[in-house]
């Protein structure tokens, strides 16, 4: 009587027979993990683009994909894949609610309540410096941070000490011992933290509306809300983007100034000059998916389980899609200006891809019913900020001698300008 296979053996099979294609004659395996990707991962992507749909990397135990039409199919593809949740990277984590209607809402008017007076708050400290100030810190860092931490409800006083530990948190990807050790040890003081504050709010009882009074009202299978859950809602969150777009969106209009002036003499570009910035240089490189089960797709045979790294990066500079990919353009007329809708597309225009805003909404930008999508909000919130930076500083520039640079700090984190000083 023959055995009945093992669940998965043909995969097995399969991946064990494959060997490395004439693509490794062109980069080497390890070039995704050097330290020359964290400076300029565009031309590595680029040779795997223009050589093979599906690269399968030894190194990570991953695939890649490369092209617009691959990447996007993959990343609505809910049936086949599932997301990597970030939350799996710390220990004892709570339960997320970050798909619960009533916290999407309070993110959402959170964000849009606080966004305009917290970017001139933050703008009259730039334009007050007498001896220049740096935009990547004190601008675009500084508005995202005190932006959430004023939508979470943290108190004024406790915010740098928020900021530090939430940093040292987000980081718990990393493959560096000493920063996983440091993001485990920030989480248990968050949680700590969180759970005096849930304990308040509860005896304060109703009328605040930020993220933990929100929160503080729900309740999880095992009983009232604590701060595991606060620190799991926020990881499920994306913060990255909108610091990273707003100091990736400087760096090229400062580095850019014919681009710049346009802005200038016509503040209604502003809003395209992000999306396109967004496209050409998004602060998330890639989205990680899981296959749900065995799958053929881009002629391979793919295990369940196997790992797919989506490459936003790679996908926003792909030239099938985009005229002259490399090149940061405001006026672009072949990007979409709107929120995409459904496969990314609208009009049959193409727009960026920035994974970390979340799948394409199926609803109008503005429902009526329902909150603002990520994509939408983090859009606006950027938009705002920037403008009332480019009103209130029309003679900001470069400060003399410094040459801005967008890279990553480390491997998996997110690509964007560290350092841009300037003088008002």
């Amino acid at each position: 009587m023959t055995a009945a296979p093992t669940a998965g053996f043909r995969t097995y099979e399969v991946h064990q027979r494959a060997r490395p294609a004439d693509i490794t004659e062109k980069i080497k395996p390890r070039a995704f993990y050097s330290a020359a990707f964290l400076d300029d991962p565009y031309s590595i992507l680029a040779v795997v683009r223009d050589n093979t749909p599906c690269y399968r990397d030894w190194v990570g135990n991953a695939y890649w994909l490369t092209r617009y039409d691959d990447v996007t199919s993959v990343f609505v593809d809910d049936a086949n894949f599932e997301p990597v949740r970030r939350t799996s990277t710390i220990a004892g984590f709570g339960r997320s609610f970050a798909t619960e209607p009533t916290v999407v809402r309070c993110i959402a008017d959170g964000t849009e309540a606080a966004a305009s007076l917290l970017a001139t708050r933050v703008v009259d400290d730039v334009v007050s410096s007498t001896n220049g100030t740096d935009l990547a810190s004190e601008f675009a860092a500084r508005f995202s941070i005190e932006l959430m931490a004023a939508v979470i409800g943290v108190p004024s006083d406790d915010r740098a000490w928020f900021a530090t530990r939430f940093w040292r948190m987000s980081r718990s990807e990393s493959w560096e011992p000493r920063s996983s050790v440091a993001a485990a040890t920030a989480s248990q003081d968050l949680r700590v933290y969180f759970d005096r504050l849930l304990t308040r709010r509860r005896a304060e009882g109703s009328g605040m509306t930020d993220l933990l009074s929100t929160i503080s009202v729900l309740e999880t299978p095992v009983g009232p809300t604590t701060g595991a859950d606060v620190i799991a809602t926020l990881l499920d969150q994306d913060h990255e983007t909108l610091r990273g777009s707003i100091a990736n969106l400087w760096f090229l209009l400062l580095t850019h100034p014919d681009e710049l002036d346009r802005v200038r003499h016509d503040d209604r570009l502003l809003k395209f000059a992000y999306l396109e910035a967004l496209r050409h240089s998004t602060p998330l490189l890639a989205a990680r998916r899981r296959a749900r089960h065995e799958v053929e797709r881009f002629g391979r045979l793919l295990p369940q389980g196997a790992l797919m790294i989506c490459s936003a990066a790679a996908a926003n500079r792909d030239p099938r899609v985009f005229r002259d990919p490399d090149v940061f353009d405001v006026a672009r007329n072949d990007l979409c200006q709107r929120e995409p809708r459904g496969q990314y597309r609208a009009d049959g225009l193409p727009s960026g891809l920035a994974f970390g805003l979340g799948p394409p909404s199926r609803h109008p930008a503005v429902p009526e019913d329902r909150p603002r999508s990520t994509y939408a909000l983090t859009r606006d919130t950027a938009v705002v900020a920037s403008r009332e930076l480019l009103v209130r500083a029309p003679k900001l520039r470069l400060a003399e001698g410094f040459a801005p640079r967008i890279h990553s700090l480390r491997l998996g984190e997110m690509h964007t300008c560290w350092s841009l000083p300037v003088v008002v």
